[in-house]
């Protein structure tokens, strides 16, 4: 075990009661409902998943179904820890003690601890070494396939792995290191921050939903310089992520990909649509031609034409020499045309001629040129009510939507922000010459927090402020994180009660019984939502956005509280 600073590391209690995690397990026969941290659950037969494995095994490989399985267990351990972590007020002891045992609730395996488990909530310190007994998954894999070479309990690490990942705020592998499967007395496994682990990049294939996403790397100590050879996977912009929104976008971009279809990119700005669309070059059959790249909102709209479409020598004054514009340039290659939406509608008509007919004239002139490239558009607006609005031709708006793909923003995969501030803060600790030990626990649950109006740029441009201004061998803390007018978000955001509602108010020291309360809400025609967030509101301010003393005057369990608050926030 690395040697750690005893003074500064806190351990999970060996102790458990279980009256008090049962509090998060709902049985509701009646509803058909089981709920574990307000998650529904399944209890399905242990052999038909087991029959589901092995089908999986038999048609995908067992690589492909170890990583399937890792990855399920992965997003389970991050929502869990999230769930959990608030309905236990942030006492990450607790946290971490309850997510081993409630594991062992659900019937996988029995955790017994070698060593104490220790952690560091401000420099990220981690260490960890269980016994798995009775892992369902190894007694499986050993009676369907024998002595196997390789560890079984896959689901297990994913889940581990992804839960410890959730609350430290930084990648946390977990490695099994003895197998039941491999005939071992039973099942072993370190769990420790991704920087020690030498052999990490073999243990994280299965973030990789494609093997065009990248994964997580352990620190470098000098900035990797590009292999000269055209490779074309070195090529690949950084995807990072895991959740399942994520994924769903990667799949649909495996699908496209090979394609010459063109593809609509939809999401917030900030979300990444000019990385899927390289990512859509480089795997497309066009990646050894050009990808060009072209932002609509940019461009004066009196030069829209001769940017698109080229320009002929006298065209108009200045146009002192023949140029060809960026459908020229992309010729047997892709063009990128980013926030496709701002286009004037002139602009759009030629577009649609150029993209319906393949060939184009340049501003000036009378040649008809051919052209062959492949159109990827993006846009941060609904080009659904910018036709209703009658800003966007509908006949363009067809043309474009062939293959739609909405990338989600980034408080929809909160998940995926520890991978990504891992490997932000990894190339700017490069880049400015510094060792970072990573997030302290408040500097994590306020990027937790946050509403993220800049997505995934956002997080990057304040990792890179954060890195600038956190001590060298230090951790990045609160203050280093939200120094640029960012408002700093409550430890949960507050949903956001209607604005346009007014309650009829009763006379000056009248007071309400339960029944005229209620009357007055139904005669303000308010929506149910809108009088369960206005009652969460006010619970809020009145407890000064304690969730937990919010969650008692509500009657309600504190994780039921962070649930709706996060829901609201969210759709907000």
């Amino acid at each position: 075990m690395p040697h750690r600073a005893a003074a500064h590391l806190r351990f999970i209690p060996h102790e458990i009661d279980d009256r008090e995690i049962s509090r998060h397990v709902k049985f509701d026969p009646d509803s058909g409902q089981i709920l574990v941290l307000d998650q529904r659950m399944l209890l399905i037969h242990g052999f038909t998943l087991a029959a589901l494995r092995r089908e999986l095994m038999e048609r995908l490989g067992g690589e492909s179904t170890r990583e399937l399985f890792t990855r399920l267990g992965y997003q389970q351990g991050a929502e869990d820890a999230r769930r959990l972590h608030a309905a236990e007020d942030g006492q990450m002891e607790r946290t971490l003690a309850y997510g081993t045992r409630l594991r062992e609730m659900e019937g996988f395996v029995r955790n017994q601890a070698v060593d104490r488990v220790q952690f560091n909530q401000e420099t990220g310190d981690f260490w960890s070494d269980y016994y798995w007994e009775s892992s369902w998954e190894a007694e499986i894999h050993r009676a369907q396939f024998g002595i196997s070479g390789a560890p079984a309990c896959w689901m297990m690490v994913g889940y581990a792995t992804g839960f410890t990942t959730a609350l430290m705020g930084r990648p946390i592998l977990w490695r099994e290191v003895e197998c039941v499967a491999m005939g071992h007395a039973r099942c072993r496994v370190v769990g420790q921050p991704l920087e020690e682990c030498e052999d990490a990049e073999s243990h994280l294939s299965f973030l990789q939903v494609e093997h065009f996403i990248s994964t997580p790397r352990r620190r470098s100590a000098k900035p990797v310089s590009p292999s000269p050879q055209k490779d074309t996977l070195q090529q690949l912009p950084d995807l990072i992520g895991a959740s399942h929104s994520f994924n769903e976008v990667a799949y649909l971009i495996k699908r496209v990909a090979p394609t010459d279809a063109t593809v609509l990119l939809t999401g917030e700005s900030g979300v990444g649509k000019e990385r899927f669309s390289k990512a859509l070059h480089v795997l497309g059959p066009r990646a050894e031609n050009p990808f060009i790249s072209i932002n609509c909102a940019a461009i004066p709209q009196e030069l829209v034409e001769a940017e698109l479409f080229g320009v002929e020598k006298g065209a108009f004054t200045g146009a002192t020499v023949s140029r060809p514009g960026r459908f020229e340039r992309a010729s047997g290659g892709t063009l990128f045309l980013d926030e496709i939406s701002s286009l004037p509608l002139h602009a759009q008509g030629k577009l649609l001629r150029v993209i319906q007919e393949g060939e184009l004239e340049r501003v000036g002139d009378t040649q008809v040129r051919r052209i062959d490239v492949r159109i990827i558009a993006a846009t941060n607006r609904d080009l659904r009510s910018e036709v209703e609005a009658g800003r966007f031709r509908e006949d363009l708006f067809f043309r474009l939507n062939v293959f739609p793909v909405k990338i989600p923003p980034l408080r929809e995969r909160r998940e995926d922000i520890p991978l990504l501030v891992d490997t932000f803060v990894k190339r700017y600790s490069v880049r400015f010459g510094k060792t970072i030990a990573g997030l302290t626990q408040s500097a994590g649950e306020k990027l937790w927090a946050y509403h993220w109006p800049g997505n995934i740029r956002e997080l990057e441009n304040i990792i890179e402020r954060a890195v600038i201004l956190a001590e060298n061998n230090g951790s990045i803390d609160v203050e280093h994180l939200f120094s640029g007018g960012e408002q700093v978000p409550e430890t949960a955001p507050h949903p956001s009660p209607s604005a346009s509602v007014t309650l009829p108010q009763a006379g000056p020291g009248a007071s309400l019984s339960v029944h005229q309360a209620i009357e007055r809400i139904l005669d303000a025609n308010m929506a149910l939502e809108e009088i369960e967030s206005l009652a969460i509101a006010e619970a809020l301010r009145r407890t000064d956005g304690n969730l937990s003393a919010a969650a008692r005057l509500l009657k309600l369990r504190r994780g039921q509280l962070q649930y709706r608050v996060d829901k609201r926030a969210g759709e907000a």
